[in-house]
């Protein structure tokens, strides 16, 4: 997500943190590969696999671009989001109308940061559930995704990773003005998502601090901190999806 934000709004957007008087460390990694679409900015991050609970995990019944649906009331993210994936998440509702928790698995990101963020509103919009499990990797774009859960879920040992969008033109936030519609977009986004305004400027800041080309990772403690979602905490009775292989077809 977004690149480093020091400009203007970010000193005052950390001093509104609710982590600013803790003293954290991070990591940071270099991206292991980008893409370039005509759709929009783009953010993702591919690493390893997450590695998640093996028992009761379900086989997906079916498949709706980057999500895998386990049942009646249960869907997976589980794959980078592009310009089609609102529209496939239409048809998975459509499917399976009944769909309330999105367990996010293994998220690398997005290829199309509109079209990410139009998904974002469809999840919030419906009420949904966003639960990251234990060894969930939610990074880059697909963190805005987990924002849009009504409700939040984090369990212990779930990693998050932010940084800088980059544009078309090779831009990034900090080479717009800060109340450039560029940046706006972000910010309105997370107000939508429940945040105030000084908790978005704080957010969006945080995000920012780490450019395109490296990655900035947050433990479940540190995002729950962030988004005040509480005590780590389970969905009940809802196994995972875990190391689905892409290239296998789900019938």
């Amino acid at each position: 997500m977004r690149s480093l934000a020091v400009f203007i709004f970010s000193v005052l957007a950390f001093a509104a943190s609710p982590l600013a008087a803790q003293e954290i460390v991070y990591e940071t990694v270099v991206l292991e590969e980008a893409a370039w679409l005509d759709g929009g900015s783009e953010r993702y991050l591919s690493t390893q696999p997450a590695v998640v609970p093996q028992a009761d995990v379900p086989d997906a019944i079916a498949e709706y671009g980057p999500f895998r649906v386990f049942d009646e009331g249960r869907a997976a993210l589980v794959d980078v989001t592009d310009s089609r994936s609102p529209g496939a998440f239409r048809a998975m509702l459509r499917d399976f109308p009944g769909i309330a928790v999105i367990e996010m698995i293994d998220c690398p990101g997005t290829d199309d940061d509109r079209a990410n963020l139009q998904l974002g509103r469809m999840i919030r919009a419906r009420g949904m559930v966003t639960y990251v499990p234990a060894g969930g990797s939610v990074r880059s774009g697909a963190v805005e995704l987990f924002l849009a859960g009504s409700h939040r879920i984090i369990d212990d040992g779930a990693e998050f990773a932010v940084h800088a969008w980059i544009d078309e033109d090779g831009r990034q936030a900090q080479d717009y003005a800060p109340d450039a519609p560029e940046n706006r977009k972000y910010l309105a986004y997370y107000r939508d998502m429940g945040m105030g305004e000084g908790q978005a400027l704080a957010f969006y800041a945080m995000t920012n601090s780490a450019p395109f080309e490296q990655a900035l990772w947050l433990d479940a403690a540190e995002m729950r901190g962030w988004l005040d979602t509480g005590e780590p905490g389970e969905v009940q009775k809802q196994p995972l999806l875990a190391n689905l292989d892409l290239s296998i077809p789900l019938h």
